[in-house]
């Protein structure tokens, strides 16, 4: 009988860690037990403590974050108002649920320094090494190694990414949704900033995010453990986002499925 192994992609929203620009840090107000027990009292006029299971009530948490916190998909509308030379963007509510369930492929560039490019020619080298060819709707999954710094600063400027062409390779043949397990699709953004002021040409700026504008397409950035899917394809992709109106970009629990046996 075959079994099925579920692998989670995504990091958990915490507060307080170091891995996001300050104005982005996720801040969480945890309600206890004990004052959940207070709060039922509003509900539950003339309830004591001691009618309550040991006297507690629910416990809840008060979020303040971005939609760009944790692991999440980012829509095409967060990368300009349009896509598909000149349509008005999807927002992350308008995301096809069929972009969002397909065949995962893995592409390891964990060979690759910090703040390199990853290229076309790189991503054609990998294909041809693990023998996959590109087909449309397929999640591909860039592993870079970032997520080994998640929790710390130094995740902020940790692995390769990709750019202009390479993300264009991709969405030129048919893919919609694709994932990487650093802090940006885009090569960290003080490489960025670095190369910008060097050579001031603009088009360094932001270049994998913008080929959207050209092919509209989703992108997961802050994935985690794609070492432990096992394989480089064989495997599905489902990644859901949480449906906000409007919204730049939702929260994701990115799984890996594999059949076994």
């Amino acid at each position: 009988m075959r079994k099925r192994r579920f692998v989670d992609l995504s990091i958990s929203i915490e507060p307080d860690l170091p891995s996001d620009p300050p104005m982005m840090i996720p801040k969480i107000d945890y309600v206890s037990h004990e004052q959940g027990s207070e709060q039922m009292k509003e509900f539950f006029p003339g309830v004591a403590a001691d009618q309550l299971p040991a006297g507690l009530g629910w416990a809840l948490e008060f979020l303040t974050l971005t939609t760009h916190s944790g692991t999440h998909l980012d829509a095409p509308y967060h990368y300009h108002p349009t896509m598909d030379r000149g349509k008005p963007s999807l927002t992350i509510d308008e995301i096809p649920l069929e972009w969002c369930m397909s065949d995962g492929v893995v592409l390891d560039f964990r060979h690759k320094a910090d703040g390199e490019r990853i290229t076309v020619g790189d991503l054609e080298k990998e294909l041809a090494r693990i023998e996959y060819e590109i087909k449309p709707l397929d999640i591909v999954l860039i592993q870079t190694g970032a997520d080994g710094a998640w929790g710390t600063p130094q995740y902020l400027v940790k692995g390769a990414g990709m750019d202009r062409e390479s993300t264009l390779f991709l969405t030129s043949k048919g893919v919609k949704v694709v994932g990487i397990d650093a802090w940006s699709w885009d090569r960290p953004l003080p490489f960025l900033a670095k190369e910008f002021k060097e050579k001031s040409d603009p088009k360094v700026i932001w270049e994998a995010h913008f080929a959207g504008i050209e092919i509209g397409y989703c992108h997961m950035e802050k994935m985690a453990n794609l070492s432990a899917i096992g394989r480089p394809f064989g495997f599905t992709v489902c990644c859901f986002p949480t449906k906000i109106k409007r919204a730049s970009a939702g929260w994701v629990r990115p799984v890996a499925i594999i059949e076994e046996g």
